[in-house]
């Protein structure tokens, strides 16, 4: 073992952390007959419900079917969807109920998932209105507790120094992407680092399969669709907004949601209305999401953005900490509906994102961040397998980006998506990478999200 690597190893002094997760449960866990414990409802969006245990006035049933139908006992039909391994939302009957699946955190610091319950959670009308909080418990059969063992992960307490030699090991064992240094990153707490992939609360302990089949309507409008596509230059003009830098926050879930809701309001008013929205507003103000420690684009882009709304820039500027809620009076912009790709958690894949993004506009997504990633200089990345034995605090972290087209390369026909990253311009190619198409390299095409936001 080499001298320089001994080095850094000793540069960085790993601790154990216990990080305050959420809920860790699958699809398995979640269907099945629940029943729903609700309050009166009669409040607005400021309803506090952390605490909710009660009076009930609403009690009834709910049956979460596969792949993602909900009927309730008067026989009416919604449809459901798991929130990565966070929770679940259910519309029926012209009311949404959504809620965290409910985890206790013992003194130790462990972790254990109660996926047949929920902490208590929000629910209103499809119009945002008549919120109540509630409670819900699955019926037989019941789920064991499951306690998070590898929620140990290792978080550095030290700084990171980049190794020539991972870069070199990179570059030597394979075509298709280049790796290099960047001296932004170099001396930067290994905290930061973490959070810049996402964040501990980001993380995700299995991604969902990619969907085989498609939607039978969908099948015709496939073939229409072109070789190669990107929302900076179609028929010369550029709907993309410009490349912002989450700094050492775990916020790019916010960054991802705000990016692609900035996009496409560019798309559906032909440009005329060119907003940055608030990332900070998003980290300082939800409680669909934990701060600079991490969230999802599905809870922000998508149920944030139509419960509460979100604001320009200058509303509440980032300041890339956490920080109290400190969002003025502002205009705020809503979406009128939202959505994994393919309709629900595990129903997404390639084709179907390209068709989204082509009809409708970038689409908010997320990978599988490993060590070799953040050296990516230019060209279309995917793993290598090799990794940096001086930085890997953990082996999976769930970074949220916006892709903004694709293509494939002029020689090697290799495809790939076109990404906007939250990482600063001088980072990847001005900003951007490429990353393999087709394959579901790092889980990219598992859960796209979209949203419509209107004018």
């Amino acid at each position: 073992m080499g001298m320089l690597f001994v080095s850094a190893l000793l540069a960085l002094l790993f601790v154990f952390v216990r990080a305050d997760t959420p809920a860790n449960c699958t699809y398995e866990d979640i269907r099945g007959t629940w029943a729903f414990y609700e309050g009166e409802r009669s409040g607005n969006n400021s309803v506090e419900c952390s605490k909710y245990k009660g009076p009930s006035v609403n009690i009834f049933k709910i049956e979460l079917l596969f792949p993602d139908i909900a009927i309730d006992e008067a026989g009416n039909k919604g449809f459901w969807t798991l929130i990565y391994n966070q929770g679940f939302e259910v519309q029926i009957n012209y009311r949404k109920y959504f809620a965290f699946s409910s985890y206790k955190k013992t003194s130790e610091g462990n972790i254990t998932s109660y996926c047949d319950a929920v902490s208590p959670g929000w629910s209103h009308d499809i119009l945002g209105r008549n919120w109540a909080c509630y409670n819900a418990q699955k019926l037989a059969p019941l789920v064991g507790p499951k306690h998070h063992e590898d929620n140990h992960l290792l978080e550095a307490t030290g700084f990171f120094h980049q190794d020539k030699n991972f870069i070199r090991r990179i570059n030597a064992v394979q075509k298709s992407w280049t790796a290099r240094a960047y001296p932004e990153f170099e001396g930067i707490p290994v905290a930061d680092l973490i959070r810049k992939a996402g964040g501990v609360k980001s993380r995700i302990y299995q991604y969902p399969p990619v969907r085989s089949d498609v939607p039978l309507e969908s099948e015709e409008a496939f073939g229409s669709l072109p070789e190669e596509f990107d929302w900076r230059n179609k028929s010369g003009v550029n709907y993309v907004s410009p490349i912002r830098n989450q700094g050492g926050c775990g916020s790019c879930y916010a960054f991802s949601s705000m990016g692609m809701l900035e996009s496409r309001l560019r798309v559906v008013t032909d440009n005329k209305v060119q907003v940055t929205f608030s990332p900070q507003d998003i980290v300082g103000c939800s409680e669909y999401s934990q701060g600079c420690e991490g969230g999802f684009p599905y809870l922000i882009a998508g149920k944030y953005a139509q419960d509460f709304g979100v604001v320009p820039e200058q509303c509440s500027p980032y300041e890339g900490m956490d920080d109290k809620c400190k969002t003025k009076n502002c205009k705020r912009y809503y979406v009128a509906d939202y959505k994994y790709i393919g309709g629900f958690y595990g129903g997404c894949n390639e084709e179907l994102m390209k068709l989204e993004l082509v009809k409708n506009g970038p689409i908010a997504v997320s990978f599988m961040v490993y060590s070799d990633f953040q050296q990516y200089s230019g060209g279309i990345y995917h793993h290598t397998g090799i990794e940096n034995y001086r930085f890997n605090p953990f082996s999976i972290t769930n970074h949220a980006v916006v892709a903004v087209g694709y293509g494939a390369d002029k020689k090697t026909g290799e495809k790939y998506w076109i990404v906007k990253n939250s990482w600063g311009s001088s980072w990847g190619e001005n900003g951007y990478f490429r990353i393999r198409r087709g394959t579901n390299e790092c889980g990219i095409e598992s859960i796209a999200v979209a949203a419509k936001i209107i004018p």
